[in-house]
């Protein structure tokens, strides 16, 4: 990609939608739970599926790279920041449409939105999702659960497009969903919306069980220090956060980064660089390999590019 391909998918995608919100130099570290990382070359946020039609199909025509991002709640942007042009599927895409026990959902919807809107319609099955910081779309993406529940047990269809803006239908078990995984993780496509069927249950009752799981949430995890939620995956045998405490990790700093003093498994920016987290992450994995011999797999998403080195 070149300079000029961008100027040109930027002026394209102007006069297509006037409608379109389109940002350059788009500071990353604002659309991060994380609070890290460098610009992105473009961001458009789309508030209706023709709009990503339209920005993957542009795209696609003048090879210019796409990135697809939600809320942010399990990236990590390097601080170099990431080329091409960022499709946010977040905010002005929120739409929640209730018929009967289906609930059809825009991608950029809260997870919390959703357990909420389901709970107010008397459906259950969501309130795992309630303390979730992430979207539908990221938490169909990587099938996002919590508490025993998971989006795999309610979701009965995914639709978007890929990267070339054709679109696609895949029912639930299209979807191939395992443990924090989707078949969308290998195939790069972008989700528009997700169909959940839920069970029938009491307002109250549901209200009650969502406090108690946040209740539960703030007590053990750093919610009020920036992060991305549990850093690494969780291995075929134990824990990752039990591995890291044993190991004697907890509080472990490196420049602003810190295995976070409340809850192992998170790690937090205590106002450092993307560069600090990477080091952090790559110290957590080999402490642990040499003392378990496990090697941790970050759960939290990598993206973009290394700052450039300064020159003397």
């Amino acid at each position: 990609m070149n300079g000029a391909s961008l100027i040109e998918l930027e002026s394209s995608l102007r006069a297509k939608d006037e409608h379109l919100v389109l940002k350059r130099d788009a500071d990353m570290a604002r659309c991060t739970t994380l609070h890290l990382g460098g610009p992105a070359d473009l961001m458009a946020s789309p508030s209706n599926a023709e709009q990503i039609q339209l920005l993957l199909m542009e795209a696609h025509r003048l090879n210019v790279p796409v990135t697809i991002i939600g809320n942010g709640s399990n990236l990590l942007v390097k601080d170099g920041g990431i080329r091409g042009l960022v499709i946010r599927v977040c905010r002005d895409m929120q739409a929640i449409e209730v018929s009967g026990d289906r609930i059809r959902v825009q991608a950029g919807a809260m997870m919390s939105t959703l357990s909420m809107a389901a709970a107010d319609c008397h459906l259950g099955g969501l309130t795992f999702a309630s303390g979730i910081p992430g979207t539908v779309g990221g938490g169909a993406y990587m099938n996002a659960g919590a508490y025993g529940g998971e989006m795999s047990q309610v979701v009965t269809l995914v639709e978007g497009f890929n990267m070339v803006g054709e679109p696609f239908r895949y029912g639930r078990p299209d979807m191939r969903f395992a443990h924090r995984y989707s078949r969308l993780m290998k195939e790069n496509k972008l989700i528009t919306h997700v169909t959940v069927q839920l069970p029938q249950g009491k307002r109250e009752e549901l209200l009650a069980e969502m406090v108690e799981f946040n209740r539960r949430r703030a007590e053990k995890q750093p919610l009020t220090q920036f992060s991305a939620g549990s850093t690494f995956k969780r291995p075929p045998e134990g824990y990752a956060s039990q591995m890291v405490d044993e190991c004697g990790l907890k509080g472990y700093t490196i420049g602003g980064a810190q295995v976070s003093e409340k809850h192992a498994g998170f790690l937090v920016n205590r106002g450092g660089t993307a560069a600090d987290f990477l080091a952090l992450m790559g110290y957590v994995q080999r402490v642990v390999y040499e003392q378990k011999g496990v090697m941790l797999e970050p759960e939290v998403r990598i993206l973009g590019e290394d700052a450039p080195v300064a020159r003397a």
